[in-house]
């Protein structure tokens, strides 16, 4: 039994360390029409383990549009370049309690699924939804669905995937579905509320590549480094004229500050002469002869031609 435990902890001491041997990826979105923009990072051991992962994402934080923070947008991860884990387009969905808030009372609403092809050949699935102005009628509604499928599959056949997620990101085609559904009935409210991409179709490399766009990377980086050093020079020479300044008021502060000392000195130093002198306006006349008398001076004359005659 000894045996075994010991056994046991020595496999358990040569266990490898999972979370040692992961590593980050830069997740960066696909080249049409992001331009392998950087959307996030992710943890990995091995480059085969990422492909396939999905990355979700507000559209908000991609596009910096505050109106369409409900938007949620999802990446596959496909290919792994590097440290650089680049992705595909999967869909997008609308927050279910965005949707849930354009449904009221008296009002009708419209679902549908439409399988679409693009024109390079991307199979897709968008689900459209529609909430009209009052209550309206099952032929109505199925008006409306056919008017709106109609608008989706003509346009997917005109554009390609990409020009497709520009339409759905944008909203313009949830514009064209309304002018074309306007016909049947008055509608509230057109949202594209989920897209799926079911198949890939034709791959176009168009746009830039990865090594042009890690390149500009690399040089917008070096342009703030070096914008942000010349921030800095200005601002310490700025501040060089300050510290002189400084320094002057301090050493003009020291020599009022001595200046003062002395006056005060030599005021202390007159009125100790003064009290050191002797009071003569206090003494008697007696006191100011005899005073008189041992300087050898006349004693004649009243009590200020004596004290006159002291000070002399």
């Amino acid at each position: 039994m000894a045996s075994k435990g010991a056994a046991s902890r020595a496999a358990a001491r040569k266990q490898k360390d999972k979370w040692k041997a992961k590593r980050w990826y830069t997740i960066r979105a696909p080249r049409q029409p992001w331009h392998f923009k950087v959307i996030g990072e992710t943890l990995g051991e091995e480059d085969e383990l990422l492909i396939g992962r999905m990355y979700e994402i507000t559209q908000q934080e991609v596009d910096g549009d505050f109106s369409k923070m409900h938007v949620k947008l999802k990446f596959r991860v496909t290919e792994i370049v590097g440290q650089d884990a680049i992705t595909e387009f999967a869909g997008h969905e609308v927050l279910k309690d965005h949707v849930r808030r354009q449904v009221r009372r008296y009002r009708g609403k419209i679902d549908d699924v439409i399988d679409a092809i693009t024109e390079d050949g991307y199979y897709v699935r968008i689900k459209p939804f529609m909430v009209t102005q009052g209550r309206v009628k099952t032929s109505q509604k199925q008006g409306i669905r056919e008017a709106c499928r109609n608008t989706v599959l003509q346009t997917a056949a005109r554009n390609t995937w990409v020009s497709m997620q520009k339409l759905m990101l944008s909203g313009e085609l949830e514009q064209l579905i309304d002018k074309a559904v306007r016909k049947v009935a008055s509608v509230k409210t057109i949202i594209i509320r989920k897209s799926q991409l079911v198949q890939d179709g034709v791959i176009v490399d168009d746009g830039p590549t990865l090594d042009q766009i890690r390149e500009e990377e690399d040089r917008v980086a070096a342009a703030k480094k070096a914008a942000l050093a010349a921030a800095m020079e200005e601002e310490e020479e700025d501040e060089t004229p300050d510290v002189l300044a400084a320094a002057e008021a301090a050493a003009d502060e020291e020599a009022d500050t001595a200046e003062t000392e002395n006056v005060e000195e030599e005021v202390e130093a007159d009125e100790a002469t003064s009290s050191d002198a002797p009071d003569y306006a206090s003494m008697k006349v007696a006191e100011l002869k005899e005073l008189l008398k041992a300087a050898g001076k006349p004693v004649s004359g009243k009590k200020d031609e004596l004290i006159a005659r002291l000070m002399e």
